[in-house]
C-alpha cells in the first residue's frame, strides 16, 4: 500500500511539474512587480555599502523621497523600453540589451536631475558613487532574475520529460543547429533531450553552448564513456554534402546510436521544429541536389490550359498532377482505372487545391470509344501519358495484358491526341525499354516506337515527346517499401542477386524533369534523365537494416533468391546503337534512337492486339521480338523463341 501511495505521489508531483512547464509566460504585471522590487533592493544595497564605508550621505532626512524618485525614474524607462514584455523563460541577449538601455537611461536621468538639484541647492541630491553603484547592482539583479527563471524552467522541462526520452547530440554549432537545440530544450512534450553538440571543428573542446558541452567528432565517437550518455545523433541534411551525411550516419550506426534528421530548413519557418524530427531514411541518402526547373516556360505551357494525365492515380501520375496544379491550369483531367487510389487522390487534391478545377475519370485506356468522349469534351493542350503496367514478373506471366495497356492503350491516347490537335503529348517510359529482357520493357519500347513514328505522319501538328528514366524512390512496386515491410517483420530481406544494381531518383525530381522535357524540342525526341550513380541493391538493404537499428546478417538476415523472370542485373538508359545529345537542361539528354516507319509499326500493333485477344503467350512475345529486335529474353520461359529466331536467321547453326 505504501509503494502504491508513493507511486501516486510521484505521479502527482510529475503532473504538477508538467503543468508548470506548460505555463506559457509569467504575467507582465508580475514581471514589472519583481523588477521594481529588485530596483528597490538595489537602492538599499548601494546605500548599505556606502554606510559601511563611512561615507557621509547628503539629505539623509529625504531618504524615502530619494528612493521614490529612483523608483519613479526606473518605472518610466521600463515602460518606454518594455523590459517587462519579454517571455522570461525565453530570454535572449536582446532582453539584456533592453535592460541596459532602460537602466542606462535611468542613470543618465538621475545624473541630470542631480546636476539641476546641485545648481538650485548648491549640493547634489545623490552622491555620484551612489548612483553608479546602484546602476551596476540593479542591472546585475535584473539580468540574474531572467537567467535564473530561464534555467529554472529548463530544469523543470528536463525533469518532466518521459523516461523514454532520447538524449540527443546535435551535429554542428551553426545558427540552424543552435535553433534546433533551443527548440528541443523548450519542448518537453516530445521525446528528445539535448545532451550536447558534435562538430568537425577541433577548437571547441572546452567551449559550452546553451549550457552543454561541444565535442569534436573524433573525441565523441572514440570515447565509450561519452557514447553511453547519448541515444541518438541529430543531422541537418540541408547543410551537409551527401558524403558528409553518409560519414556521420556510418559513424553513428557503428557506435550504436540512432540517426535522426531535422526538418528541412524551409519547413523550420513554417512549423514546429521538434515535431518535424524524424528517423533518417534511406531516401535521404539517395537524394541528389535539387534540380533547377525553368518554371516560366513550364507555367506558360499549363497556365489556363486543359491538361490530361493518364494513370493519374499512380505514384508518377499523381505527382505530375500535384506539380501541374501549381501552374493554375483551367482543368486537370485525371484518368485511371484503379478506383480506390483515384478516390484517395480526389480527397487529397480537393483539400490541397480547393480553387483548382479537377475532373476524376474512371476509365480504361484500351477502350478508345470511352477515351474519345473525353477528348471531345475537353480541348486538351497537354497530355501526360503515365498509365502503364510495369511489374516485370506479373507481365512476364501475362504478356497479353501488356499489349492491351502498354501498347493498345498508348496507341489510343496518342492517336486521339493527334486527331484532336493536342499541343504536346508526353509519354512516361522506362529504362527497361532499353535492350529489353522482359515483356514489360519490350512493350514499353514498342510504345516508344509508335509515339516516335507518329510524329512524322501526314497532318500531324502534335509534338510527341518520350521521357525515359529508371527506378523512382517510393513508387508502387519499388524495392524500398518492400524492404521496409520485410525489416518490420524481422526479416529476412530478400534480394534477387548479390550483384544487382539499379539507378534511383525521387518521384518529385522525376516528375519535374518530365514537365521540363515536355516543354522542349520539336517532337519525336526521346529524353533520358541523368540518374546519378547506380546503387548496389545489397548495399542499399544493409543500410536500411542499420538505419532501422538492427545488425545485418545477425538481427536481420539477407537472402538471395535468384533473378526473377525477365529481370537483368543492371539497367541502361540508352541502347548500344544509340547516342545522346546534351540539352540546355543539365540533367536531360536526347537519345538518338532509330525511328521506324509508322505504317510498319501500326501493322505490328494490329497483329499484336489480335494475338493478345487470343491470349496466345508465345505468339504475342514472338511478335514483340519481331518489332523490337533487341529484345532478348533473360531467365524467362520465352528464351526458346530467341533460339528459334537464331535458327531461322542462320540455318547452318542447326
Amino acid at each position: 500500500m505504501n509503494k502504491l501511495s508513493d507511486g501516486l505521489r510521484a505521479l502527482y508531483a510529475g503532473d504538477n511539474l508538467l503543468r508548470i512547464t506548460r505555463v506559457r509566460y509569467i504575467p507582465r504585471w508580475m514581471v514589472l512587480f519583481f523588477d521594481l522590487g529588485f530596483v528597490f533592493f538595489s537602492v538599499l544595497i548601494s546605500y548599505y555599502f556606502l554606510l559601511k564605508l563611512n561615507v557621509k550621505l547628503n539629505y539623509q532626512n529625504l531618504l524615502p523621497v530619494k528612493i521614490l524618485i529612483v523608483l519613479a525614474v526606473n518605472v518610466v524607462f521600463m515602460f518606454i523600453f518594455r523590459t517587462y514584455a519579454g517571455i522570461i523563460r525565453h530570454s535572449t541577449f536582446f532582453d539584456f540589451f533592453k535592460i541596459l538601455l532602460s537602466s542606462g537611461s535611468s542613470l543618465i536621468a538621475l545624473i541630470v536631475l542631480n546636476y539641476f538639484f546641485y545648481l538650485v541647492r548648491g549640493k547634489p541630491l545623490f552622491l555620484y558613487p551612489n548612483i553608479f553603484l546602484f546602476f551596476f547592482v540593479s542591472v546585475s539583479f535584473l539580468f540574474f532574475f531572467r537567467m535564473a527563471t530561464k534555467r529554472f524552467f529548463n530544469v523543470l522541462v528536463d525533469f518532466s520529460r518521459a523516461p523514454s526520452t532520447l538524449n540527443i547530440a546535435v551535429v554542428g554549432v551553426e545558427d540552424v543547429s543552435v535553433a534546433l537545440a533551443r527548440a528541443i530544450m523548450h519542448n518537453p512534450n516530445y521525446p528528445y533531450r539535448l545532451g550536447g553538440f558534435v562538430t568537425n571543428r577541433t577548437d571547441s573542446k572546452r567551449a559550452v553552448l546553451l549550457g552543454h558541452n561541444i565535442y569534436s567528432k573524433k573525441h565523441f565517437f572514440s570515447s565509450p564513456k561519452i557514447l553511453r550518455d547519448f541515444d541518438a545523433v541529430l543531422l541537418i541534411k540541408e547543410i551537409m554534402s551527401k558524403k558528409e551525411l553518409e560519414e556521420w550516419m556510418n559513424l553513428s550506426l557503428d557506435s550504436g546510436l540512432k540517426v535522426l534528421k531535422a526538418p528541412t530548413i524551409g519547413k523550420m519557418r513554417d512549423q514546429d521544429l521538434v515535431g518535424g524530427i524524424r528517423n533518417l531514411q534511406i531516401e535521404d541518402l539517395l537524394n541528389r541536389r535539387p534540380i533547377k526547373i525553368e518554371n516560366v516556360e513550364v507555367k506558360k505551357r499549363h497556365f489556363e490550359k486543359n491538361v490530361l494525365i493518364t494513370g493519374g492515380a499512380g505514384s508518377i501520375g499523381s505527382e505530375i498532377v500535384r506539380q501541374v496544379a501549381e501552374f493554375n491550369p483551367t482543368n486537370i483531367v485525371i484518368l485511371d482505372q484503379a478506383e480506390s487510389p483515384l478516390y484517395d487522390l480526389e480527397l487529397e487534391l480537393l483539400e490541397k487545391f480547393p480553387a483548382q478545377n479537377f475532373k476524376f475519370i474512371l476509365a480504361d485506356i484500351s477502350n478508345s470509344y470511352r477515351l474519345e468522349k473525353i477528348f471531345e469534351e475537353y480541348s486538351f493542350s497537354m497530355v501526360y501519358h503515365a498509365a502503364a503496367y510495369k511489374h516485370v514478373p506479373l507481365i512476364e506471366e501475362n504478356p497479353h495484358e501488356a499489349v492491351f495497356v502498354n501498347i493498345l492503350g498508348t496507341k489510343n491516347v496518342a492517336l486521339l491526341s493527334k486527331k484532336y490537335k493536342v499541343n504536346r503529348f508526353v509519354m512516361v517510359s522506362t529504362d527497361k525499354a532499353v535492350n529489353p529482357t522482359n515483356v514489360m520493357g519490350a512493350s514499353k519500347r514498342a510504345a516508344e516506337l509508335f509515339v516516335q513514328s507518329l510524329q512524322n505522319t501526314e497532318g500531324n501538328v502534335t509534338k510527341f515527346i518520350t521521357t525515359r528514366f529508371g527506378n523512382v524512390l517510393g513508387s508502387n512496386g519499388s524495392v524500398i517499401p518492400h524492404f521496409k515491410k520485410q525489416i518490420l517483420k524481422g526479416g529476412p530481406v530478400t534480394i534477387t542477386h548479390p550483384d544487382i544494381i539499379r539507378y534511383f531518383m525521387t518521384i518529385p525530381e522525376a516528375c519535374e524533369l518530365v514537365l521540363q522535357a515536355g516543354t522542349m524540342g520539336d517532337g519525336g525526341e526521346i529524353y533520358v534523365f541523368d540518374m546519378g550513380d547506380p546503387v548496389k541493391i545489397v548495399d542499399l538493404a544493409r543500410r536500411m537494416i542499420k538505419l532501422s537499428g538492427y545488425i545485418p546478417d545477425e538481427d536481420i538476415k539477407i537472402t538471395f533468391i535468384g533473378l526473377r523472370p525477365g529481370e537483368k542485373l543492371y539497367e541502361e538508359l540508352i541502347s548500344d546503337n544509340s547516342t545522346t545529345v546534351p540539352t540546355h537542361t543539365e540533367k536531360i539528354m536526347i537519345s538518338k534512337d532509330y525511328c521506324e516507319d509508322f505504317k510498319m509499326v501500326d501493322e505490328h500493333f494490329v497483329k499484336l492486339i489480335r494475338s493478345a485477344m487470343k491470349k496466345d503467350k508465345n505468339e504475342v512475345v514472338g511478335l514483340l521480338k519481331s518489332l523490337v529486335p533487341e529484345y532478348i529474353s533473360n531467365n524467362s520461359e520465352f528464351e526458346h523463341l530467341d533460339k528459334k529466331k537464331e535458327t531461322n536467321i542462320n540455318p547452318a547453326a542447326s
